[in-house]
């Protein structure tokens, strides 16, 4: 088994409504000191929301940081209070305009387990019901409709690019494909 390192102290260095910037002093097994700086956030919640005709619903957004157009899985963060699947209820609705009447987790995964301890929580959703999409001010989803095949050719070709799309389509496609 691997040693594990000692926490000495941790300090809140920024706070916003999305993550906590943290700084932590570490000590590692044989003495040595160090500092950690690291995001950390209550987790979030990926969706795969599957259609009647067994399509994949997915969000087509503008991603500031890359400046382009990133086709996702719905996914927010969990907010205070509120449970994965609560917010897996959430998003779903806010991001898409549908409701689920079936939510069944499925996998989790950390996206960047150097930079952050957020868990992921991956939710199948089916039973989609129409509802209204209200997206935050800060976001625009069109919704995309693809089929298990397409999601893996939009994969291949880079046009499916957000990894953690990637990572939870990696870890429910088995459900949808040989």
């Amino acid at each position: 088994m691997l040693k594990r390192w000692k926490t000495l102290s941790s300090k809140i260095v920024l706070k916003n409504p999305w993550w906590t910037y943290k700084l932590d002093e570490f000590q590692i097994p044989g003495g040595t000191i160090g500092e950690y700086n690291y995001v950390y956030t209550p987790g979030s919640s990926m969706i795969v929301p599957v259609t009647q005709d067994g399509k994949i619903l997915l969000v087509n957004q503008y991603r500031y940081l890359s400046d382009k157009e990133s086709i996702e899985l719905p996914c927010g963060g969990v907010k205070e209070g509120k449970s994965h699947e609560e917010m897996a209820h959430i998003e779903l609705e806010e991001e898409t305009g549908y409701c689920a009447t079936q939510l069944r987790a499925i996998a989790e995964f950390n996206p960047f387990n150097g930079v952050t301890n957020e868990t992921c929580k991956v939710f199948l959703a089916s039973g989609l019901v129409q509802t209204t999409a209200v997206p935050d001010v800060t976001e625009e989803f069109e919704i995309v409709y693809k089929t298990p095949e397409e999601i893996e050719a939009l994969i291949q070709t880079n046009t499916i690019w957000d990894g953690m799309t990637i990572a939870a389509w990696g870890l429910v496609r088995h459900i949808f494909l040989p």
